[in-house]
């Protein structure tokens, strides 16, 4: 696992998110065993503490799970699994629309952009 900090956010919830995308791209599947803590904190070179935050957070919002004795594991709600991925949606949705209305562009202009890079990006992957 390669993560590349940014300054600007909490380490933690910069491996939340790598782990989200983990799951909701298929690289972790439901009911995976995720690292453990000491695993994860050697790997990425950060204090364990800070690992066991991101896991505390990520079990609070039902992403993982704890199995006494055995670890951490994926969850196998689908359901919760697709909730994630509307949210990381949202957010980049939200921080393209903030973004375009920054530089001037009205609603309209904005779904005309998007419709053509759809459009080219479809005819690119035939």
């Amino acid at each position: 696992m390669t993560i590349e900090f940014d300054n600007n956010l909490p380490i933690y919830l910069q491996i939340m998110n790598y782990i989200k995308r983990e799951i909701i791209t298929g690289k972790l599947q439901p009911g995976d065993k995720i690292p453990s803590v000491r695993e994860l904190a050697s790997e990425l070179q950060i204090n364990p503490n800070t690992v066991q935050r991101t896991f505390q957070e990520l079990e609070r919002e039902e992403i993982v799970e704890t199995r006494r004795g055995l670890g951490r594991y994926v969850t196998s709600e689908g359901s919760k699994i697709m909730t994630i991925k509307k949210e990381m949606a949202g957010e980049l949705i939200d921080n393209f629309i903030r973004g375009m209305r920054e530089l001037g562009f009205r609603n309209e202009d904005i779904l005309s952009i998007v419709a053509e890079a759809v459009n080219d990006k479809s005819r690119e992957s035939r």
